[in-house]
């Protein structure tokens, strides 16, 4: 059974997201809600809350594919982000994983 949370605890879940976590290229860190990806994250990984916030963290953050260079290169979000932000998310999700 997939729990399921409404918009607005969605919404929630984004926000949490976007100030928190961020793509890190050379010294310069860029917020998730700063790059229009918080909501995306917070929707793939509401997908995945039945199977605990480990695996929702991780396959949330393998979905999110982030264009690079207009689009002509992809990868996915968990190849962007510094290691302990793994760790921030799967705090984040802790309590809808419940």
């Amino acid at each position: 059974m997939t729990t399921s949370i409404d918009s607005s605890q969605i919404n929630e879940l984004a926000v949490s997201i976007a100030d928190r976590l961020f793509i890190q290229v050379g010294n310069w860190n860029l917020y998730l809600g700063d790059a229009g990806l918080a909501k995306d994250l917070a929707i793939e990984c509401q997908a995945n809350f039945d199977q605990g916030s480990n695996v929702a963290a991780r396959k949330g953050l393998e979905a999110i594919q982030v264009k690079l260079g207009g689009g002509k290169t992809k990868l996915p979000l968990s190849k962007l982000i510094p290691p302990n932000q793994f760790f921030d998310l799967e705090e984040i999700l802790e309590p809808y994983c419940r």
